[in-house]
């Protein structure tokens, strides 16, 4: 009787703090990671040179960014007065950004909670929706700025004085979706406080669900470690090419916007994987330069172990990469499960784990981008303006190697665990 009087006051106090946190905390939450975001957006698009776009176009710029991290979808649109048209086309995650956001916010979501064993489902859910009915105001507002158009020179040769002449300067603009950008943005927030929930070992959960804790918790948080050790390594080795080889500028952007979607890429890549690409025009992919040669092709190009080694043989080292980091992966996993998990049950777990993290990773690593200059029906007319460039995952072939990579890693993960003391091996020797 007393115990659970104890709890129901433990449980009762827990509510009062996330009370006495309440809408201050969560605007603060909210707040600090659009800040966030826009701050690495901005800094990303200053070193990539936007900050000379015309017209005052980088403010709404940083923000169409911001809106994209969180999934949102920014609309391209052109003109070029009455005798030609331009058709345009952007569809890309800078998932620096997005991994800045999710990391600020998770934090404060899970601050309030820390220091507790047991929440109910409706503190945890209240506690949710101040946040989200706060993201979802600052989206909208998000989403209704973001949108500009400005001019784009056609320089002052010979295609210059033919645009003057024609009224044919180009312009391009883009708007966001509000609808479909708040949606999106909401289910982004909500996988984020989902996901934050799963990984942290801290972190309350109500008690119906604590049963599911010993097997999707070390999951979850292997994964996302995995994935962070991916990010850390990749801003290394952009720090020494930054230092050794020049093109220092070049590199911070692509640091601050897209280093996720460079090492996230040969993650997958590591495992075996295909990915479907081309580069057309002045479009190209940033660091590694072999990717550009690989995808710069006439027809689609596959982009993989084999043909990547075509170009630079040290890609094989993608793969030792991948075994080191998926053993250690699996390995925290393993360490931070209960002794009683068998072997070949973390390798199922490990497995189900990998193939929904490589999953994520086709689904939110897609580029596409289309720019095109017609004048009186001359098409790329634009000579260096026009271009393309795509590249999507071949989806099922990457999710199924995902299947016995993941096993045989947590199985491997799981015999060096062993030697580890884990959760309930004390009780046993006790009992022994």
């Amino acid at each position: 009787m007393s115990s659970r009087s104890s709890s129901g006051r433990a449980r009762t106090s827990g509510e009062r703090a996330v009370a006495r946190h309440g809408w201050a905390h969560a605007l603060l939450t909210v707040f600090g990671g659009l800040l966030a975001m826009a701050a690495v957006s901005a800094l990303g698009l200053w070193a990539a040179g936007a900050a000379d776009l015309p017209d005052g176009a980088f403010a709404p710029v940083v923000m169409a960014t911001v809106v994209t991290a969180v999934g949102g979808a920014v609309k391209l649109s052109g003109s070029a007065g009455d005798l030609a048209e331009t058709q345009a086309g952007l569809t890309v995650i800078p998932l620096s950004v997005t991994l800045t956001g999710a990391l600020v916010i998770a934090w404060g979501f899970l601050r309030p909670l820390r220091h507790r064993a047991v929440a109910g489902a409706s503190e945890l859910a209240g506690w949710a929706a101040r946040i989200a009915v706060l993201w979802l105001l600052a989206l909208i507002g998000l989403t209704l700025a973001a949108r500009h158009t400005f001019d784009i020179s056609l320089g002052n040769d010979a295609l210059g004085e033919l645009g003057d002449l024609f009224g044919a300067s180009p312009e391009i603009g883009f708007t966001t979706d509000v609808p479909l950008s708040v949606f999106v943005g909401v289910v982004w927030l909500a996988g984020v406080l989902v996901l934050a929930l799963l990984v942290s070992r801290g972190a309350p959960l109500p008690a119906r669900l604590l049963r599911f804790q010993t097997s999707v918790r070390p999951a979850a948080y292997a994964m996302v470690a995995l994935l962070l050790a991916y990010v850390v390594i990749g801003v290394v080795v952009g720090l020494v090419v930054a230092v050794t080889k020049g093109h220092a500028a070049e590199t911070f952007a692509v640091i601050l916007l897209g280093m996720p979607n460079l090492v996230w890429l040969a993650l997958t890549i590591g495992l075996g994987a295909t990915w479907n690409g081309r580069v057309e025009g002045p479009f190209g992919l940033p660091m590694p330069h072999v990717l550009d040669e690989v995808l710069r092709t006439p027809d689609i190009a596959e982009l993989n172990l084999r043909t990547l080694s075509e170009h630079d043989g040290r890609v094989w080292w993608l793969l030792v990469v991948d075994v080191v980091l998926l053993i250690a992966a699996a390995f925290v996993m393993a360490a931070r499960s209960p002794a009683r998990v068998r072997a070949w049950q973390h390798a199922v777990h490990m497995a189900l784990a990998l193939v929904l993290t490589v999953f994520m990773i086709c689904l939110v690593g897609r580029i596409s981008a289309h720019f095109g200059l017609s004048v009186l029906g001359i098409g790329d007319l634009g000579g260096g303006l026009a271009g393309e460039l795509f590249l999507r995952p071949r989806l099922w072939g990457a999710v199924g190697l995902a299947v016995p990579w993941g096993l045989l890693t947590g199985f491997a993960g799981a015999l060096l665990a062993r030697r580890v003391r884990r959760r309930g091996e004390v009780r046993a020797e006790r009992a022994g």
